[in-house]
């Protein structure tokens, strides 16, 4: 069976992600898993992995989902995998016993996709001659950035994915940004997710701290 990544806004009560599992359900979904994004306000967001009978579309998830009062969905992909925790210390490990840097950098930007549900990823440098990219993942953009003004970066911070420095592909695919210092301000390691969602304050978080471990581990 096909599997989804369901994002959602709801209610932070008691019951609304019971009544959400419910309306899931009778649109024929088995729920895999779940990971909470982010809590604020009375407002919680959740990804959901879900399974669908073949043959059923994705949009059944959105109609079941916004039937629960309260419940917004910000929205559904393609997944495949369950999120775990454990992925992220799982980078980590793999990381560090590729042995070079460059093999380093590599397993990096070739699994954060997975861990932090993401298209792509990339390592960019600024140099005198204009931004490099050092490694990138499967899936990241052939056309490459001619400019990073955003750079040098002293934090993990989202990035205007309709910024005039933004390849025009890029913004065709609705692509948004988060970007991560990486052992200095002047190379950073990039996220792109093509057709989004906005990369919430926790998920950018989340992408500094892992920046940083791995950061350290490659000195």
């Amino acid at each position: 069976m096909p599997s989804y990544l369901l994002r959602v806004e709801l209610e932070d009560r008691p019951g609304s992600l019971g009544a959400l599992a419910v309306a899931l359900g009778s649109a024929g979904a088995d729920i895999l898993s779940l990971d909470v994004v982010e809590r604020a306000a009375g407002l919680a967001v959740d990804d959901l992995v879900v399974d669908l009978p073949r043959g059923a579309m994705p949009d059944a998830l959105i109609t079941a989902a916004e039937k629960v009062d309260g419940v917004y969905v910000d929205s559904v992909r393609p997944h495949t995998g369950l999120l775990e925790a454990h992925r992220e210390l799982e980078l980590i490990d793999h990381i560090a016993a590729a042995g070079p840097k460059s093999n380093q950098l590599q397993v990096l930007v070739d699994e954060a996709p997975k861990v932090l549900r993401v298209g792509w990823c990339t390592v960019v440098r600024r140099t005198d001659s204009g931004p490099h990219r050092v490694v990138g993942s499967h899936g990241a953009p052939e056309t490459q950035a001619a400019d990073t003004p955003w750079l040098p970066l002293t934090h993990a911070e989202a990035l205007d994915g309709s910024a005039g420095w933004v390849p025009q592909v890029w913004r065709d695919m609705d692509t948004t940004l988060a970007a991560a210092p990486l052992g200095d301000v002047d190379t950073a390691v990039v996220l792109g997710r093509p057709g989004g969602p906005v990369f919430r304050p926790s998920e950018v978080a989340r992408l500094g701290y892992l920046a940083g471990i791995v950061a350290t581990i490659l000195r």
